[in-house]
């Protein structure tokens, strides 16, 4: 990923209202679903949260 596509994410969370709050509860609701998975479980899932929400912005 470079740097010009993580300044586009930002820009698209900052002006996307309720985006970000979604990305975090998403975040949030994978992690917790990934808890079983020792150690990167929760890293992973709360990242795979959060890319669910952010990709699907649109219809937030």
């Amino acid at each position: 990923m470079n740097v010009s596509k993580i300044e586009e994410v930002q820009t698209t969370v900052q002006n996307t209202p309720g985006l970000g709050k979604k990305m975090a509860k998403y975040g949030a609701i994978g992690a917790v679903i990934a808890i079983p998975v020792p150690f990167v479980g929760p890293v992973l899932g709360a990242l795979v949260g959060a890319g669910v929400a952010y990709a699907r912005r649109d219809k937030i």
